[in-house]
């Protein structure tokens, strides 16, 4: 949660003990009431063996869990650099889009885009 949180910039809105783990969601630091991003425990009994192959073949392959949009992917990778995000793909455009991805350090990455 930490990277969302105090790299990202989302907030905590949702923290409700599951066992040793908790239910957390995130979000927007100016949509409070917006969209939540669920941070879902691997710890959590239904967090099964598929469900962690399914993730684990997307690392391996490169492909992202998620994408957040952002207005310059160049900064943005800049800054998350120096705050020692570990990226997996530098900054490339394709077409009209800009695009990098992240480990969240929870075992996903994260596509960030320009259009």
């Amino acid at each position: 949660m930490y990277l969302y949180t105090n790299v990202l910039g989302f907030e905590k809105k949702t923290d409700e003990p599951v066992g040793e783990a908790s239910w957390l969601t995130v979000v927007g630091p100016n949509s409070p009431d917006g969209v939540e991003l669920l941070l879902e425990p691997t710890e959590n009994p239904t967090f099964d063996e598929e469900l962690e192959a399914y993730r684990d073949t997307l690392v391996t392959n490169g492909i992202p869990w998620t994408m957040f949009g952002c207005e310059d992917v160049e900064a943005e990778y800049e800054r998350l650099s120096e705050q020692g995000v570990e990226f997996t793909q530098e900054p490339m455009t394709a077409g009209g889009v800009t695009m990098a991805v992240f480990n969240d350090t929870c075992g996903n990455l994260i596509q960030i885009t320009q259009q």
